[in-house]
């Protein structure tokens, strides 16, 4: 398994009807809204544009930290290990990161 499919089929359940695109990058995938990536799935984390702000808090948590695959971090994004990410937690935190896409100059 290159990457999670299960976590990304659970996404895509979640980010499809918001008429997001799905691509494969990175090994796994990216959701495009209105061309911008909010979401993703990287080999075993959920990646999450969030903006700087609200990625602070979640980077507090066990599961989370800065989304770092070259070794540049990239601010305001956050990578967290798909282990025992419930269904609430995935639903707040893709909301978070549709907000913050629709929050940015369309492309």
């Amino acid at each position: 398994m290159a990457y999670d499919e299960d976590l990304d089929a659970r996404v895509s359940e979640i980010v499809g009807p918001w008429g997001t695109v799905r691509k494969r990058m990175f090994g796994g995938t990216g959701y495009l809204l209105g061309g911008t990536m909010l979401t993703g799935v990287y080999k075993d984390s959920l990646i999450l544009r969030l903006g700087e702000e609200a990625a602070a808090p979640l980077l507090l948590d066990r599961r989370a930290r800065v989304f770092d695959i070259t070794g540049r971090p990239m601010r305001g994004w956050v990578m967290v290990a798909s282990e025992a990410i419930d269904d609430d937690e995935l639903v707040l935190w893709l909301s978070d990161a549709k907000a913050y896409a629709e929050s940015l100059p369309p492309k």
